[in-house]
């Protein structure tokens, strides 16, 4: 590069950076007028930055600083490895996709069941179907929002091979529990973990428990690539990580890191392979019936940054949420609150609220008034999802009741915690609900 280059590219990071000092000094002279979303992404010039050298690089296909980022997130997890995808829904499709292929040891079959909450997100339930599983769906706890572990207990039968399971809004499931099921029947265990990272568990971090777990990093959630997402393995498994990165590439069985530049690869065995006795370059070469889910070197470039963030993030969402909870438990009589786990430390995602029986308001009229209010509302996601349009004609196995999946479909609601809701607005938000349950009452 000529000191002209040099010189010019050293401007630009600087521009960058007063760019981005400007508009946070912006942002705090209308954080008052402005709606409080119930997430935000949070990010500046060293996200810019570090993108941007990126591009300067012109290498845009996963490269160096995905390798860092999946080193840096599995040391942050506690896991083996991990496979960036292009988002937290790819990354549960190819997390079950992994579970049929026939480099694990118990590959499973179409028509195995998977055990999975009725309150969920559709593309934590969507890859059973996609993937020719049968989904069996377990009534959720109104304390914690998660999965009922008795009705868990109840819904395994010969036919359950795998269970996928969603910490609801950060709150962590009771992993004892679901860790002495899923020993107890051999079965696989993918933790959705897009809502709750950070999230703990008995001091082990949530997505470090199961076979694979899962992430994203859409905009919403608590590091962003803007989308983004990943899928870990737990422990040591060469033969799984393999085929999660087989799906995601493809279907291609070479499994060489950045050989791109390398003519021979990095397992210098590139050109020795075959096919029916014909010599075949193991980049093309297909073991399995895969997909392109692999996101760009310039969305790791915002993640690796993204990632020295996100303790603060998540100490600040844990902040926001106790306030909240502090300030609006007066009205138990009338809402319900998340409870978490006794052994539990939730990284949140939002702030949680069901309607009891005895309220004498509706869900429809308090968000109506929160969201006139500037406060930004959201349901929480699909409710019970096997009473969605989508799923009228497709093979649903119902758990014993889903009473409660049906209460909070009907009831509930979260608003945000996200880090750049700041004490003024946090005030802002409980004299809203003052304001509005005293009025009623």
């Amino acid at each position: 590069m000529s000191k002209e280059m040099y010189d010019l590219k050293k401007k630009i990071y600087r521009d960058i950076k007063k760019f981005y000092l400007l508009k946070k000094e912006e942002n705090k002279k209308t954080a008052q007028n402005r709606r409080i979303t119930y997430a935000k992404a949070i990010f500046d010039h060293k996200e810019a930055v570090s993108m941007l050298d990126s591009i300067f690089n012109e290498w845009l296909g996963l490269g160096p600083k995905a390798r860092e980022f999946s080193k840096q997130f599995s040391s942050y997890l506690g896991v083996s490895k991990t496979a960036l995808v292009n988002s937290g829904s790819s990354a549960n499709l190819i997390a079950l996709a992994a579970l049929k292929s026939n480099k694990i040891q118990r590959p499973m079959k179409t028509g195995d069941e998977v055990i999975t909450p009725a309150v969920t997100f559709p593309t934590t339930f969507n890859p059973i179907i996609q993937n020719g599983f049968v989904p069996k769906v377990v009534d959720a706890n109104l304390g914690t929002l998660n999965i009922d572990i008795e009705k868990l207990k109840g819904a395994i039968s010969s036919k359950t091979k795998a269970i996928i399971l969603p910490h609801t809004l950060g709150n962590p499931n009771e992993m004892d529990a679901i860790m002495n099921l899923v020993d107890e029947y051999k079965l696989y265990l993918i933790e959705d973990n897009c809502d709750a990272l950070g999230s703990e568990y008995g001091g082990k971090k949530t997505g470090s428990f199961g076979m694979m777990s899962t992430c994203s990093f859409y905009s919403a959630h608590h590091i962003t690539m803007g989308e983004g997402g990943a899928v870990s393995i737990v422990n040591e498994d060469n033969n799984l990580y393999r085929a999660v990165t087989s799906l995601r590439d493809w279907g291609r069985d070479c499994w060489c890191d950045g050989d791109e530049k390398s003519p021979a690869g990095a397992c210098k065995r590139r050109f020795d392979w075959e096919i029916d006795g014909i010599k075949y370059d193991h980049r093309y070469m297909y073991t399995h019936i895969g997909y392109n889910l692999k996101p760009t070197e310039i969305q790791a470039a915002m993640g690796v940054e993204q990632m020295k963030r996100i303790d603060f993030f998540v100490k600040r969402r844990r902040e926001n949420f106790h306030y909240l909870f502090s300030k609006l438990k007066k009205y138990e009589e009338f809402l319900s609150f998340v409870k978490p786990p006794k052994k539990a430390n939730p990284s949140w995602f939002a702030f949680p609220i069901t309607l009891k029986n005895n309220c004498n308001f509706t869900r429809h009229e308090i968000i109506t008034y929160l969201e006139n209010k500037g406060i930004q509302t959201r349901l929480i996601f699909a409710g019970n999802i096997a009473k969605q349009p989508a799923y009228k004609n497709v093979k649903i196995i119902v758990s014993d009741n889903l009473a409660n999946s049906e209460n909070i479909m009907k009831n509930s609601f979260f608003i945000g915690v996200h880090p750049e809701i700041n004490k003024n607005q946090l005030e802002y938000m409980v004299k809203v609900f003052d304001d509005f349950i005293g009025g009623i009452k």
